[in-house]
């Protein structure tokens, strides 16, 4: 069965969308079946799979109301070597349609439970905030991913996130913890970002991937050619960090 991983953070602009579609195609170029979940209504990760959210046919959205099957809805990224549960705005409205309905936190863990056994990986692009759409993605994960800069007000907001997924490992997912930060968007010639590294390091040291990804304007182009970094210049500095990453967490999770 497919490991299921959140990418979350409670902060915007940490680069998770980034992580999720470059750490999707790290994943896919080292042999992992990968399926990659855009729960964002922006569907940046959609685009930035080389997928047009606005064509699809069915999405998430429809999976969440239980109008489709992610069979049905998933698509295909050629290019990237992994499939797509792509988002667009329409998942804005499944905010307000969910709030009726019973079990609204596990429509999405019921869904992916299906196709399980299809994918070595599923890694979910979390919106920046505690929503519905974030509390079903980490009903169903088995573990969340945070990236982060190394920033002050990123530990303010790590301290947020550490009590969230708490109140969701007590009362709705024994299965959820925090598998790991990634230092992302690292830049060591600043004596700030240093010194938050290593506090990060001394405060929560072995949950602290070692991989380390810097600030990279091939990564930041990417998404306007559609494609993750990984794809797009796979000789870049960030892409080279993304696919050692990916094979970080493979052997990480054969430690779970």
């Amino acid at each position: 069965m497919a490991k299921i991983f959140c990418v979350a953070n409670q902060k915007g602009g940490v680069g998770k969308t980034t992580t999720t579609v470059n750490l999707a195609a790290g994943l896919a170029k080292i042999g992992q079946r990968v399926l990659m979940v855009d729960l964002d209504p922006q569907g940046n990760a959609t685009m930035g799979s080389g997928v047009d959210k606005r064509t699809l046919k069915h999405t998430i959205y429809d999976v969440l109301l239980e109008e489709a099957t992610v069979a049905q809805a998933r698509a295909r990224s050629e290019k990237c070597g992994y499939d797509v549960l792509g988002a667009n705005r329409e998942l804005a409205g499944a905010e307000v349609e969910l709030v009726a309905v019973e079990r609204r936190e596990a429509r999405l863990k019921a869904a992916l439970a299906a196709v399980g056994a299809e994918y070595d990986f599923i890694l979910i692009d979390c919106p920046p905030s505690l929503s519905m759409l974030t509390l079903n993605g980490l009903c169903c994960a088995n573990g969340v991913i945070v990236p982060m800069q190394c920033e002050y007000f990123a530990l303010e907001g790590l301290t947020d996130l550490v009590n969230t997924i708490k109140q969701v490992h007590a009362n709705l997912n024994k299965d959820l913890q925090i598998i790991g930060l990634l230092r992302v968007m690292f830049d060591p010639r600043i004596t700030l970002q240093v010194q938050v590294s290593d506090q990060l390091k001394a405060h929560f040291s072995e949950k602290v991937f070692n991989t380390v990804i810097p600030r990279n304007v091939r990564l930041a182009e990417a998404p306007s050619y559609g494609l993750p970094g990984v794809i797009f210049d796979a000789a870049s500095k960030g892409a080279q960090a993304y696919v050692a990453f990916a094979a970080e967490m493979v052997e990480r999770i054969k430690k779970m």
